[in-house]
């Protein structure tokens, strides 16, 4: 079963450079712009930042996004808002269809040309519910880089699709799913284990083993540094670890199985708990 982590244990990544993004700079003429990339299981795009805002989306395949403090799980019924100038790096978790969108910010400004009494949310990193309609302008959008120039109708046919694209992001439901990451190297050093595989253990005293730091040592810095509990931030790994395995159509009862859960019924209530949704709609599962 492939980790949330950036490789599973004895799985070497492969890195790529960001795609010559000075080829596909948003302006005020065009205000969103795609690229388009597939890249294999276990390959990350290196750290890297841009001066306009970005949404990573993949239509098939689980995305690993990282930026300064915190990782974010990106199957196929998500996608990330990276607002302009966060370094951010993108692994994928399996093959995957990177898709990524750009989008002109005008000075002071921030969002999907919302209001600025709005845009306060949109100045941080953002996961967003992807609407059926949403997936379906994405995989529309032209994706030719600057220097293959389009035909008038096909620039007027983007203007619309980008309309479209702001009006779907505006409306995209926020979901609080992140994992936040420590400074404190022993600290980074047990959450990496964990993403890597967050079952293998069950207390915290088994997981502070190694670290060079006692049970008491390693509570006190999840509070100093996260502001969490071992336990609370335990379970945003484990729900990050449920959208992957559903992205590969896994069935609800191997989620819960698999994630260590007893019954079905007590991993679906540690959702609701959790995200104050449904199981099949954070794993976004359709609805009856």
């Amino acid at each position: 079963m492939p980790s949330i982590a950036a490789a599973g244990p004895g799985r070497a990544l492969s890195y790529v450079e960001s795609l010559t993004p000075h080829l596909f700079v948003p302006s005020r003429a065009r205000p969103v712009r795609a690229k388009y990339r597939q890249l294999g299981a276990d390959t990350q795009v290196r750290p890297h930042s841009h001066a306009w805002a970005q949404v990573a989306i993949s239509t098939s395949g689980v995305l690993r996004l990282t930026v300064p403090g915190g990782t974010f799980i990106v199957p196929p019924s998500r996608a990330l808002w990276i607002p302009p100038g966060v370094e951010h790096a993108v692994t994928m978790v399996e093959d995957a269809d990177l898709r990524t969108l750009y989008f002109h910010q005008p000075p002071g400004h921030c969002g999907p040309a919302v209001a600025r009494a709005e845009q306060a949310p949109w100045r941080q990193c953002r996961v967003l519910e992807v609407s059926q309609l949403l997936r379906a302008l994405v995989r529309e959008m032209p994706t030719a880089a600057d220097g293959e120039p389009l035909p008038p109708e096909q620039l007027r046919r983007e203007r619309h699709l980008s309309a479209l694209i702001l009006d779907e992001l505006r409306r995209a439901a926020s979901v609080p799913l992140g994992i936040d990451l420590p400074s404190d190297k022993r600290l980074r050093q047990l959450c990496e284990a964990v993403l890597a595989d967050p079952t293998r253990h069950e207390t915290l005293a088994q997981w502070a083993r190694g670290t060079g730091a006692s049970p008491r040592t390693v509570a006190r810095l999840f509070r100093q540094e996260l502001s969490s509990t071992f336990t609370q931030w335990r379970q945003q790994v484990i729900l990050a670890q449920a959208l992957a395995l559903a992205a590969r159509r896994r069935p609800i009862n191997q989620i819960a199985a698999e994630l260590g859960y007893s019954s079905p019924s007590a991993f679906s209530a540690m959702v609701r708990r959790a995200v104050g949704m449904s199981p099949g709609r954070f794993l976004g599962s359709p609805q009856p």
